[in-house]
C-alpha cells in the first residue's frame, strides 16, 4: 500500500512532502491586538506559511474585558479580542486571501469566525477564498480544559450550524479541528489520544448526520490537532494509525463515497506539557525530536514550541529558533525524499496496529454507553485520562521515567532565561478601546441584531447568520455570548 491510497497509513497525498512541504505555523497571541499583530508580521517575515491565533481566557469564556472575571486575565495567555475592531487591528496588514489562519478558539468560535470573515469582507476578499481553520472543538473541553461556557448539546448546535453556514459561505474553511492535543496534554497515553480523538469526531458527525447533512458535504472541511510527544517511534506509529482507521472509521461506519472524506488531515503541535522549567535550552532538542516524529508520521501543519514556554509566553527568539527548527527539518535533513521513510519497518508496523488494536477497543467501550456524549456526562473518558496521569507522575517520582533536569541530570539554579512580559498598561487599553465601541456603534442596529439572535436560538434557526449581523453591528464577544446564555444556559460539571 502506496501513500495516497486507501486507509492512508502511509499519508494522504502520493508525493507528500517532495511537491510541498507541510505549513509552517507559529502559535501566537498576547497582550493587545496591536503587539499580535506585530508579532504575526515578524513571524511571515522569517518565513511563517500560515498564522495561528491564541486568545486570552476572557475571549475563549465568552467574557469582555471588562467582565468582573476578566480582571487579571486580559491578554495573558492570547490576545484580547472583544469586538470586530479588535480584529481588525489584530488582521492590520496581513492579506488574508493570502494567507492561512488557524484560529484555536472553541466555546466562541463562531464569533470569532463571523469577526474573521467580516475583515476579510472589508480587504474586499471573497469569502469563499479564505482557508483557514477554527478548533471549535468543545467536547474536548469538558474532557480536558474547561473553557465550555453552553451544556453539551447547545454547544453541539452551534458547531452544526458552523458546518451547514460554512459548507456554503467557506468552501476552503475547515470548520472544525478535533483536537487530540489537550487529551494528551491532560495526561493520556498514544492510544487514549487516538481513542477519545476519534470518539469525539464520531460524536461531530453523528449530529452532523442527524442535523440533516450529508456526510461527504462536510467530512472533506474536517480536520485535526495531535500532539508530539517524546517517544519518537510511539508517535510516528500513532499519526499512522490515526490516519488508518479514520478512513475505515469513515468509509464503513458512515457510508462516504468521496475519498476526500476518509482522509484525516491534521495539525501538529509539540507537547508543552513536555517542556521544562530547569534548564530550558534542553527544550530545543525536545522540540526538534518531537518535529521530526510529527513529520516522518505524515502531519499537514506544524507548531513548534518555543524553549522558554515552560516559563513564560515565548519571547521573539525563541519563537525564531522554533521556526528554524521545523525549517532546517524541512529542507536540510533529507527526510522529505519519501512520503514515509519508516513504512515497511517491523517495529513502527507492530506499534502502528498495536495502537490501532488499543484505540478501537476504546471506542467500542464508548459505543457501549451510548456514545462520546454520554461518555462524557459519565466521566468515564475523564477518568481513564485522569488515571493515566496520575500512572506517569508516580513513574516520574519514582525515578523509573527519566525526566532531563529534573529527576535526573539536574544542574544547580535555572539558566538565565529571559521571560516574555505583558505590560500591566495593556488591560486599560483593552478597556478604553471596548469602551469607545460601545460609545460609537449604532445603538438601535446592535439592538435589534441581539434580538434577532436571542429569536434564532429560541426557535432553532442557524445561528450563524445571525452572529454575523450581530458581529456586523459591532456586538462583543460577551453580548453575543451572553445573549447564548440566556437561552442556552451554562454548563457546570458534576462534583461526582
Amino acid at each position: 500500500m502506496q501513500a495516497g491510497e486507501y486507509p492512508f497509513t502511509r499519508g494522504i497525498y502520493p508525493e507528500m512532502y517532495r511537491k510541498r512541504l507541510w505549513t509552517m505555523r507559529q502559535y501566537a497571541g498576547f497582550g493587545s491586538a496591536e503587539e499580535s499583530n506585530e508579532r504575526y508580521r515578524y513571524l511571515l517575515s522569517q518565513g511563517t506559511t500560515g498564522l495561528s491565533v491564541a486568545f486570552d481566557l476572557p475571549t475563549q469564556m465568552g467574557m469582555d474585558a471588562d467582565h468582573a472575571l476578566a480582571m487579571g486575565e486580559v491578554g495573558r495567555v492570547g490576545v484580547s479580542i472583544c469586538s470586530l475592531a479588535d480584529m481588525r487591528v489584530l488582521l492590520q496588514g496581513i492579506e488574508l486571501d493570502k494567507v492561512s489562519t488557524s484560529m484555536t478558539i472553541n466555546s466562541t468560535a463562531a464569533t470569532l469566525l463571523a469577526y474573521y470573515v467580516l475583515v476579510a469582507e472589508k480587504q474586499g476578499t471573497d469569502r469563499r477564498k479564505l482557508s483557514g481553520t477554527i478548533q471549535n472543538d468543545i467536547l474536548k473541553e469538558y474532557i480536558a480544559r474547561g473553557t465550555y461556557i453552553y451544556p453539551v448539546r447547545p454547544a453541539m448546535r452551534l458547531i452544526t450550524d458552523i458546518f451547514a453556514w460554512a459548507s456554503e459561505e467557506l468552501p476552503e474553511w475547515n470548520t472544525i479541528s478535533i483536537s487530540g492535543y489537550h487529551i494528551r496534554e491532560a495526561g493520556s497515553t498514544a492510544a487514549q489520544e487516538i481513542a477519545f480523538t476519534l470518539a469525539d469526531a464520531i460524536a461531530y458527525i453523528e449530529a452532523a448526520v442527524k442535523a440533516g447533512l450529508a456526510v461527504d458535504s462536510f467530512a472533506p472541511r474536517l480536520s485535526f490537532f495531535f500532539n508530539a510527544h517524546n517517544d519518537f517511534f510511539e508517535e510516528i506509529a500513532k499519526f499512522r494509525a490515526a490516519r488508518r482507521l479514520y478512513a475505515r472509521l469513515m468509509r464503513d461506519r458512515f457510508g462516504a463515497k468521496d475519498p476526500k472524506s476518509w482522509m484525516l488531515r491534521f495539525h501538529t503541535q509539540t507537547a508543552g506539557s513536555t517542556l521544562t522549567a530547569q534548564q530550558p535550552d534542553v527544550n530545543v532538542v525536545r522540540v526538534a525530536l518531537q518535529a521530526m516524529a510529527a513529520v516522518l508520521g505524515g502531519t499537514q501543519s506544524l507548531h513548534t514550541n518555543g524553549m522558554d514556554e515552560a516559563l513564560g509566553l515565548p519571547t521573539a527568539d525563541a519563537a525564531r529558533i522554533a521556526l528554524r527548527t521545523q525549517q532546517v527539518i524541512g529542507y536540510e535533513t533529507g527526510v522529505t525524499a519519501q512520503p514515509d521513510p519508516l513504512g515497511g519497518s517491523e517495529y513502527v508496523e507492530a506499534m502502528t496496529d498495536r495502537l490501532e488494536a488499543e484505540a478501537v477497543t476504546y471506542i467500542e467501550r464508548i459505543d457501549a454507553m451510548g456514545g462520546t456524549i454520554a461518555a462524557i456526562e459519565a466521566g468515564y473518558i475523564q477518568g481513564e485520562i485522569q488515571n493515566a496521569a496520575y500512572e506517569y507522575q508516580k513513574a516520574v517520582e519514582s525515578g523509573k521515567a527519566i525526566v532531563v533536569g529534573v529527576n535526573r541530570f539536574q544542574a544547580e539554579g535555572l539558566d538565565a532565561t529571559p521571560v516574555f512580559q505583558i505590560r500591566p498598561e495593556v488591560e486599560a487599553a483593552q478597556l478604553e478601546r471596548l469602551r469607545a465601541v460601545r460609545a460609537q456603534r449604532d445603538a438601535t442596529a446592535w439592538k435589534e441584531s441581539i434580538e434577532r439572535l436571542k429569536q434564532a436560538a429560541i426557535d432553532g434557526g442557524n445561528l450563524m447568520p445571525r452572529i454575523v449581523d450581530a458581529a456586523r453591528a459591532l456586538a462583543t464577544v460577551g453580548e453575543i455570548s451572553d445573549t447564548l446564555r440566556s437561552v442556552f444556559g451554562e454548563y457546570r460539571e458534576s462534583a461526582s
